[in-house]
């Protein structure tokens, strides 16, 4: 299994139909599932009167098998049944008819005192809200003290999305645990869908990673085994100019913090050199704040061009929006930068700036350039792909219009490129949500452009690192943390927290 790999529910289906296709039996692959289901409810819970409250479906089928083999080791099992037995058809059927245990059609007393519950409803079929016996049943779960562990998915998320698409205490199944098949689904990495799943385990049902492929699947989780081997890292030929230039376009003179934020994320996550493009009414400003960081006066549009010239001669990625002002001196800013061989991280105003004329800037675009939307940032900026059902697939959209990379940030971060990849991440703290975080990201972003990463990599790398950031300032975190957590998360990511050989002990290895 791809442990970063994260199939749609019509991904899944083809990959399950392939592989049937292939020779192997679809009940045996039932049985594998319920297998999975019976062995983790085994590893995370001590024997006790156990439930399995079992839909007319192959989800219902999984919880048939999970519940003879507990059974089988022991468990005081019983199945609880949606809808009447004669509805169960194929495998399901076949599996019910295996199952020797007690039987019953679930009502407001089925679950009585058990000690776990088993939902084994709906899974990834969801495709409407869940009505009658159905959400009764889901009420009734949610209200019980005992832990449920559901199969595949909480019945009620919906699989794509990770939305629930009814309200109220039967809408959806609030798990503590989740067990999935043959890799996870995008309703495991989306709210609400990630609280509602709990805790999630994959487990291998024979699938091949051959027959994975074959299903063309593009969404991944943002972890660094997926980018982790083009992170740039330094050697001892480079220099500061080789490691990458950053520029950073500030605002005026009351809304320079924003600008700082980003250029210090850029210094902090490897850039070997940063300026600050400002205004010379924010120059005196900038002058008292800026160590490592260097300054230069950039009034205008022209200024900003002949700032980022040197990107024909050595790498550089340019970045505006943290407070640079929204309208028409933006706008001409950020085409500016478009025009020059700089990679461009957008953030911000330099969107919000493009909301009545988005084509202007779209137009403009490479493929490599950073959008980094918030919620109402994207909603202004991309009124159609933001009416795509779910942030993974408004996002490709996004992407897709723009001919860029799109972070659509927040809890979930969504990483899109134009060519259909997507990244879910799911590192950030709650703690993030605080003023200039999102500019520390731009900077990180930025830093990374600027080291050689492609745009969907650098916007990849530069969101995790964000959140491994943001973890490792903990609570109490302010932006200003975030770039200087970064060597504390790099000594983590590299283990180099083992002390250094010296140079004469070095030589003799």
């Amino acid at each position: 299994m791809n442990p970063f790999i994260i199939l749609t529910a019509n991904e899944m289906r083809a990959a399950e139909k392939s592989a049937i296709d292939g020779g192997i039996a679809s009940a045996a692959l039932m049985e594998k599932a319920g297998n999975g289901v019976a062995e983790h409810a085994m590893r995370f819970w001590t024997p006790r009167p156990t439930v399995v409250v079992c839909g007319p479906g192959n989800n219902g089928g999984d919880g048939f098998v999970a519940a003879r083999i507990m059974k089988a080791a022991g468990w005081p099992v019983r199945v609880a049944l949606i809808g009447p037995r004669d509805s169960l058809s194929g495998d399901a059927k076949l599996m019910a008819d295996h199952f020797d245990g007690e039987v019953v059609s679930f009502d407001g007393d089925t679950l009585g005192e058990c000690g776990l519950i088993i939902d084994a409803i709906i899974g990834t079929g969801l495709s409407r809200p869940v009505e009658g016996k159905a959400n009764e049943a889901i009420a009734a779960m949610n209200a019980h003290p005992a832990p449920v562990l559901a199969i595949d998915l909480p019945s009620g998320v919906e699989t794509d999305t990770g939305g629930v698409l009814g309200t109220g205490p039967g809408a959806a199944v609030h798990a503590m645990r989740t067990v999935t098949f043959h890799a996870q689904k995008p309703a495991h990495f989306l709210f609400p869908g990630r609280v509602l799943c709990g805790g999630v385990d994959i487990v291998d049902i024979g699938i091949s990673e051959k027959i994975t492929a074959e299903t063309g699947a593009q969404t991944y989780s943002n972890q660094p085994g997926v980018w982790g081997r083009h992170l740039p890292m330094p050697h001892w030929g480079g220099h500061k100019y080789s490691r990458g230039s950053v520029m950073v376009v500030s605002g005026g003179p009351l809304n320079t913090g924003a600008a700082r934020l980003a250029a210090r994320g850029a210094l902090r996550i490897g850039a070997g050199a940063v300026t600050m493009l400002s205004p010379q009414t924010a120059a005196p400003v900038h002058a008292a704040h800026l160590t490592a960081i260097m300054l230069q006066v950039a009034d205008d549009s022209e200024a900003i061009a002949a700032a980022l010239r040197p990107a024909d001669k050595i790498p550089m990625a340019a970045v505006i929006g943290p407070a640079a002002g929204v309208g028409e001196g933006t706008r001409a800013n950020v085409l500016a930068m478009l025009k020059s061989n700089a990679a461009a991280v957008l953030d911000a105003d330099a969107l919000t700036s493009f909301e009545k004329e988005p084509q202007t800037l779209f137009s403009s675009l490479r493929s490599n350039d950073v959008l980094t939307p918030h919620g109402g940032e994207f909603t202004r900026l991309f009124p159609e792909a933001a009416k795509q059902k779910g942030k993974l697939e408004a996002a490709r959209s996004a992407a897709k219009e723009a001919n860029a990379v799109v972070v659509y940030k927040g809890a979930d971060t969504v990483i899109a490129a134009p060519d259909g990849r997507a990244l879910i991440n799911t590192n950030a703290p709650p703690t993030l949500a605080t003023a200039g975080s999102g500019d520390v990201l731009a900077g990180f972003i930025a830093g990374f452009r600027a080291q050689g990463m492609d745009g969907f990599l650098a916007a990849a790398a530069g969101v995790w690192f964000h959140g491994a950031a943001g973890q490792a300032a903990g609570d109490g975190l302010i932006a200003e943390d975030l770039p200087e957590a970064v060597p504390q998360v790099l000594r983590m990511l590299f283990h180099k927290d083992q002390p250094e050989q010296s140079s004469a002990s070095a030589q003799k290895t």
